[in-house]
C-alpha cells in the first residue's frame, strides 16, 4: 500500500487565561490507502485535537497550530520511498520532494481549498450526531448540502442520492426518512446519518471520533461493522478515534496509543495485544475484561491522574504513574523508537523483560 497522508511533528496550543495548554506535542505518522488507523488513549491525552488540527477545525483563538505538517497525496501519486520509515521520526523520503509529487500541506493551504478538502476528499463522524446536526434541517437537506457543494448536483440528482445513501447506512424506507429531522431520529440512526453524510462524496479518508461513544453495545458492534463494511466498498482509509482497547480489536489494521499529547507506542494491531511495550499501553489493556481466560483476576487500575498540560513537556508525561520509572524519565523525553517488527514505543525500559512480561 502506499501513503496517502502523512503528519510530521504536529504541534497545537491553547492560549487560555490560566496559560498555555500544550495539547499536542510534536505528533508524527502515516496512513496508508485502505487501512484503519485507531487512535487510543483516555480523554484529554490529544486525539480529538489531532484530527481536529489536520482539518483546520480548531477554534482560534484560543487555539493555534505552531508547528508542524500534514501531507495530503493524491491517490495516483502517493508512493513513497522504499527507504523511508513509514512510523514516526524523521520525515521519510517522499515522491517529489516536501509538498510535491501531487501532495499538498493541509496546515498551508488556504482556507477555501480547505472547504473542498473536508467532506470532498476528507470525511469526519463527529462524536455526538445529536449536537452536529442542525435541528431545523431534514436529515436529506443536511445530507443533500454536500452532494450540491461539492460534486456540483443539481437539487433532484442530490436527493436520489441521498435517498439510496440513507439505504446504504441501513435507513429503513428512507425516501420517506428524507424529510425527517434529526429529533425524529434514535441515537444509533443518527449516528448512521452522520455516516451517511461522511461518506456522500466517496472520500478517501474517514475520521470517527468515537462514534460509538453515546451507543449502547448492540448498535456500537452495528456500527462498527457498518465502518468496516464501506471501508471495503468505497476503499477508503479510516483513523478511528477510541478510548476504549477492546473496539479496536477487530477493527484497525493498526493502533497509536496517545498519552499526554504524545504518541506513546504504535503497532499493528496484533502486535500491540499481544506483546505490548510501554506501560500505559499494559495498563489500558490490563482494565480490559477478558473473557478468555478461566482464572479471575483484578482488573488493572492506572494510579494516578493524567498530565497538567499547562507546561512544556520536559520529560516522559507518564513518569507520574508509572511503576518502572527511574531518573532518566524524570530528565528527558522518551523518542519513539523500533522495539520489534513495524513496531514502537517511547520508553526507556521498552526492551526490559519485567516490562514485556507483565501480564495485560
Amino acid at each position: 500500500m502506499s501513503t496517502i497522508l502523512q503528519v510530521r511533528n504536529l504541534v497545537t496550543r491553547f492560549d487560555t487565561i490560566d496559560g498555555i495548554v500544550h495539547a499536542v506535542n510534536g505528533v508524527s505518522f502515516d496512513l496508508e490507502e485502505g487501512e484503519t488507523l485507531a487512535i487510543v488513549g483516555e480523554s484529554g491525552s490529544g486525539k480529538t485535537v489531532t484530527v481536529l488540527s489536520l482539518l483546520r477545525l480548531i477554534p482560534e483563538p484560543p487555539g493555534r497550530i505552531e508547528s508542524g505538517e500534514a501531507i495530503l497525496y493524491d491517490k495516483k501519486t502517493s508512493e513513497v520511498s522504499e527507504t523511508s520509515e513509514v512510523y514516526g521520526g524523521a520525515p521519510p523520503l517522499r515522491a517529489g520532494g516536501a509538498g510535491g509529487g501531487g501532495g499538498r500541506d493541509l496546515l498551508k493551504l488556504p482556507e477555501s481549498e480547505m472547504r473542498h478538502i473536508r467532506g470532498g476528499r476528507i470525511g469526519l463522524i463527529f462524536q455526538d450526531p445529536m449536537t452536529s446536526l442542525n435541528p431545523v434541517l431534514t436529515i436529506g437537506e443536511q445530507i443533500a448540502e454536500s452532494l450540491v457543494e461539492h460534486l456540483g448536483m443539481s437539487q433532484d440528482q442530490a436527493r436520489q442520492s441521498t435517498i439510496e445513501l440513507l439505504g446504504r447506512v441501513g435507513i429503513p424506507d428512507p425516501a420517506k426518512r428524507y424529510s425527517n429531522y434529526p429529533h425524529q431520529f434514535s441515537g444509533g440512526m443518527r449516528q448512521r446519518v452522520m455516516i451517511a453524510i461522511a461518506i456522500a462524496c466517496t472520500p478517501e479518508i474517514l475520521i470517527a471520533d468515537e462514534p460509538t461513544t453515546a451507543l449502547d453495545v448492540t448498535v456500537q458492534a452495528q456500527i462498527i461493522e457498518l465502518v468496516k463494511h464501506l471501508r471495503g466498498e468505497l476503499g477508503m482509509a479510516v483513523i478511528w478515534i477510541t478510548h476504549d482497547l477492546g473496539v479496536v480489536a477487530g477493527l484497525a489494521d493498526r493502533v497509536q496509543v496517545m498519552y499526554g499529547g504524545m504518541v506513546v507506542e504504535r503497532a499493528l494491531v496484533d502486535y500491540l495485544y499481544e506483546d505490548p511495550r510501554h506501560p500505559y499501553t499494559i495498563g489500558l489493556l490490563g482494565a480490559l475484561p477478558r473473557l478468555d481466560k478461566r482464572d479471575a483476576r483484578r482488573l488493572v487500575n492506572i494510579e494516578g491522574t493524567p498530565p497538567e498540560l499547562m507546561t512544556a513537556p520536559n520529560h516522559c508525561q507518564f513518569a507520574p504513574r508509572c511503576a518502572y520509572a527511574f531518573d532518566r524519565c524524570w530528565q528527558e523525553i522518551p523518542p519513539l523508537l523500533p522495539v520489534g517488527v513495524r513496531h514502537e514505543a517511547a520508553c526507556f525500559k521498552s526492551g526490559n523483560q519485567e516490562i514485556r512480561t507483565t501480564d495485560p
